[in-house]
């Protein structure tokens, strides 16, 4: 039995009203379609927990691997972008086993719960050098401040110069784009002309790392890259690619979450002379913001071969889009899901950074950033608005929560 449409109007998934607050469509689907056929896209969204827990331990019939994206087609409808000889690498988050395990376990050592700890230092110093300027100011787009954070943080963690930020700070925030769903064939030339620049620049910092250093404490992401490829663990496409995939996980999804975060604050004073007063409880703030704006609010399946689920049949070649942002609402595993709630038991119970083997392995250091990021706006001011003369701007995408603009009127 196929699984049914979700809608008379194919459309809905990439509308404006959808895009910028996606909740009461994945609320409806949850409650009444939990496995929901795209019109003849082959794609099937999944917004309840179980089902999505089930697809993520079915490896055999369910590939990591991203193969092709919704888009709406030239037709201005939904249909399927093939990404067949694109040139996309499929590593960490896209890869299968055993590659998948051979990539985590070459990145573990960068990004143990250690030594994310010892940047603490340094990711405070750049929160709050980023966020002076807009608190002398009396405040100003807070999306730049987002931005720069998890930028410079990409920059400590592979080895690539700080003073190249501002101009990689864009790659950062383009990883999702060719996920958003509604891309023109001017913005997609662009995308990959750009991933070209990405991959020439990454290529030749590769290059230079020195993979002696790869066993040191603070050994950075490149040099144990050139490590794995001087020992045969990996090849050097495989190397480039699981770097390129590091700017979008680690640069645009934190500064979609430190975004969330801001933005949850300046709409809630109450709220954030709360945690003014009580610093301690930022960490579980920060927890629930993911768990309400999961930074990316979805991954693609693809299907392997014939088989079902939740009783539906799904055939070779279909997508499945596991929606981690419905899931972390299920009623059924969520007491009070809508609500932020600083005083639960699980505070961690959510699938905002994945779940099982493809656990974001940057979880602990995206919260150590949203965290210094949110403690050194309220340390430094006394109350914190939305500029309402200005209005929010959502980037314009099905895939990743994350704000283009956020205006906010501040008082130090």
């Amino acid at each position: 039995m196929r699984a049914p449409v979700y809608s008379e109007d194919p459309d809905e998934i990439l509308s404006v009203d959808t895009i910028e607050d996606p909740q009461p469509f994945y609320s409806r689907l949850r409650k009444t379609l939990p496995v929901a056929r795209l019109g003849d896209t082959g794609v099937h969204i999944v917004t309840r927990w179980a089902l999505v827990e089930e697809a993520l331990g079915r490896e055999e019939d369910f590939s990591a691997n991203l193969t092709g994206v919704l888009m709406r087609g030239a037709d201005g409808h939904p249909s399927i972008f093939s990404l067949g000889g694109t040139g996309v690498v499929q590593v960490i988050s896209n890869a299968d086993e055993p590659d998948h395990s051979v990539h985590r376990e070459l990145l573990k050592a960068c990004l143990t719960p250690a030594r994310v700890a010892s940047m603490e230092p340094s990711v405070r110093g750049w929160a709050d050098a980023a966020i002076a300027p807009l608190i002398a100011r009396g405040g100003g787009d807070f999306v730049s401040v987002a931005e720069r954070v998890p930028a410079l943080v990409l920059a400590n963690l592979l080895g690539l110069p700080e003073s190249d930020v501002e101009h990689f700070r864009i790659w950062a925030m383009m990883g999702g784009d060719i996920l958003a769903g509604d891309v023109g064939g001017e913005r997609m030339r662009f995308l990959f002309d750009e991933n070209r620049r990405m991959h020439a620049y990454l290529s030749d910092h590769l290059s230079r790392a020195d993979a002696a250093t790869a066993d040191r404490p603070d050994a950075t992401v490149m040099a144990v890259l050139g490590r794995g490829v001087a020992d045969g663990v990996i090849d050097r496409q495989t190397a480039v690619g699981i770097s390129i995939v590091l700017f979008g996980a680690a640069g645009e999804s934190t500064a979609a979450l430190i975004g969330s975060c801001l933005l949850r604050l300046a709409r809630n004073p109450a709220l954030a002379d709360a945690l003014r007063g009580e610093l301690p409880l930022v960490p579980r703030f920060v927890e629930e913001v993911v768990r309400l704006d999961p930074p990316f609010n979805f991954h693609y399946r693809a299907v392997r071969r014939g088989c079902k689920l939740g009783g539906y049949d799904l055939e070779p070649g279909d997508r499945l889009m596991l929606v981690w942002a419905a899931v972390n609402r299920d009623e059924s595993v969520i007491e009070d899901p809508d609500t932020l709630r600083l005083d639960r038991r699980h505070s961690k119970h959510h699938m905002g950074f994945g779940r099982g083997g493809h656990f974001c392995l940057g979880a602990h250091l995206a919260r150590l950033e949203a965290r210094c990021v949110v403690e050194g706006v309220l340390k430094q001011t006394k109350d914190i608005r939305t500029d309402d003369s200005k209005p929010i701007v959502w980037a314009r995408s099905i895939f990743v929560r994350r704000l283009e603009r956020l205006s906010l009127a501040v008082v130090a």
